[in-house]
């Protein structure tokens, strides 16, 4: 089942769509959008997640506001950054309070919710499993999880470059956590968003296929 719903976060009321996997006992999964906003890309990759059997919620971090070009993107950002955060963590403990209380929970970002996709499992230990699409945040907040961690990075990235994910890896490494990082040939950022030039189908399948199967390994009973 596919619908919008709201969470009150200090008095406001904050919009999310919500993708419910069959089984009700089935664990769940926060994803938080990129830049552009909580647009279709994200609410498909929901639904397709919600029907590989996780529950799925996605967080408007930008009040209803969807941009279509970088231009309208960074402007988004520099109004919606401050209260990404707070929204983030919000919505990771409502779908905690929605989903069974046996079942795993992880988190998964793209571009500029990766970044929140990275930090959370250090404020929020029911948090086993942490995913970024083509986002990086490094600092001392990697020691507070033992979350294990996926990475799916471009080729070809100016947004984020090598130097960055090694340095994202090296992180997470020193902190003892399990970290799994894939680099996609041919790609370049927001590879795995059909909306946007750079979609590559073929890479965007793949690491959807790498993800189910790192949060089934991790987000499930005996996993």
């Amino acid at each position: 089942m596919t619908d919008f719903s709201t969470f009150d976060l200090d008095g406001r009321s904050v919009r999310f769509h919500r993708s419910q996997a069959s089984d009700p006992k089935a664990p769940g999964v926060v994803i938080l959008h990129a830049w552009w906003g909580l647009n279709a890309d994200v609410v498909g990759y929901a639904d397709r997640l919600s029907s590989a059997g996780f529950h799925v919620i996605a967080p408007d971090l930008f009040d209803g506001a969807v941009a279509s070009t970088v231009e309208e993107a960074e402007r988004l950002v520099r109004r919606g950054d401050e209260a990404a955060e707070g929204i983030s963590l919000a919505a990771i403990d409502h779908l905690a309070e929605q989903v069974d209380p046996g079942a795993g929970l992880g988190v998964l970002g793209f571009s500029f919710g990766a970044a929140y996709a990275i930090y959370t499992p250090s404020e929020r230990p029911r948090l086993t499993a942490s995913v970024a699409y083509y986002g990086t945040y490094t600092g001392p907040f990697l020691s507070r999880s033992t979350a294990p961690f996926l990475g799916h990075f471009a080729e070809s990235d100016p947004y984020e470059p090598a130097d960055g994910v090694r340095e994202l890896e090296d992180g997470l490494r020193a902190a003892g956590r399990e970290t799994t990082i894939h680099v996609y040939p041919g790609t370049g950022h927001w590879f795995a968003e059909p909306s946007q030039p750079a979609y590559r189908p073929e890479a965007a399948d793949l690491a959807f296929e790498r993800t189910v199967a790192f949060l089934g390994r991790h987000l499930r009973r005996g996993g």
